[in-house]
């Protein structure tokens, strides 16, 4: 199969997809379509059903599907024109090629996360994290397979454990440069601050979020998870605990982006700009993936401002 990330202008694709997403519309002369997200491991491809004929037949979103149709280029990214759709059959896919992964090694990963965890000398702090990290088998299996985000950033499998590894590094170069901050309380606010996405969003295929996801949201749901598992643990310092989980509740920064406070510590803060960091240079990354072009992309939502590549140097 040709799969999305080496997909070209041009080029007439019949293979199977999954379909993560099926929008139908209208046209301003009263004309239904559907407007689609195909997607493989590699990537997510834009496509449109202008003619709803009988070469269309039924199916929904996260079937998998056999796509017939043209790539083209709109608005600088890529694009599919597609003509004819079926359900595919069983034995024509397989499904490892249709959910999108880490390029990065899951348990390589995991072990970089467990030696920054053996950073942590407090014996309480150690405890609670081990709790999650070590000795809990259906945490780490979710951690390491969850997506750190529906569509904004690290939306792939391994996701999670990702982003968290990157904040957790940043973290702990924090800590390097700055003497004034509390070693184990950072790192250990970075290794949980986004823990409640196991709850806040569902598994692969759906990817999509779930009922505690939508009412509570995912720094609310950390912060009942950590607290419970702190209120198991004899003698864990109550001021200690409440810097903790006052870094998951601030780890957005602002009310506006979902944190029910504002950073008051520093560690906070350092947790604040070193989530945001990742995030931001995510989105920019994934954005940059999409298409080949070195022309600005247009106004990024989550940036705030016209994005391009970085041009290359010359000899």
């Amino acid at each position: 199969m040709l799969f999305i990330q080496d997909m070209r202008e041009g080029i007439h694709i019949s293979q199977v997809f999954l379909c993560k997403q099926k929008t139908p519309g209208t046209t301003k002369n009263g004309r239904n379509y559907y407007s689609l997200k195909l997607q493989d491991k590699t990537g997510v491809l834009d496509a449109k059903v202008w003619d709803l004929t009988n070469a269309i037949e039924h199916f929904e979103a996260n079937d998998y599907i056999v796509v017939e149709g043209d790539v083209l280029m709109y608005n600088n990214a890529l694009q599919a024109n597609v003509r004819r759709i079926r359900r595919a059959r069983e034995g024509e896919y397989d499904e490892v090629n249709y959910l999108p992964a880490s390029d990065q090694s899951v348990e390589d990963m995991y072990a970089k996360l467990m030696n920054l965890k053996d950073k942590i000398e407090h014996p309480k702090m150690k405890r609670l994290v081990e709790s999650f990290f070590v000795d809990d088998p259906a945490f780490i299996a979710a951690f390491k397979s969850h997506s750190a985000a529906k569509s904004v950033h690290h939306n792939f499998i391994g996701g999670l454990l990702e982003h968290t590894l990157r904040v957790t590094e940043l973290c702990y170069f924090y800590v390097k440069q700055y003497p004034i901050l509390n070693r184990d309380l950072l790192l250990a606010a970075a290794m949980f601050h986004d823990v409640g996405k196991l709850q806040e969003l569902s598994d692969f295929p759906d990817n999509d979020y779930t009922d505690e996801g939508q009412l509570l949201g995912h720094i609310v749901i950390g912060y009942q998870m950590v607290k419970e598992r702190i209120d198991t643990i004899e003698g864990f310092p109550k001021k200690l605990a409440t810097e903790l989980l006052h870094c998951i509740l601030a780890h957005h920064g602002e009310f506006e982006y979902g944190s029910p406070k504002r950073p008051s510590l520093i560690e906070a803060l350092a947790l604040n700009n070193a989530d945001d960091t990742d995030a931001k240079l995510e989105i920019m990354i994934e954005e940059f993936e999409k298409t080949t072009s070195n022309d600005f992309l247009g106004v990024n939502k989550y940036i705030g401002t016209n994005i391009r590549k970085t041009s290359k140097s010359e000899n």
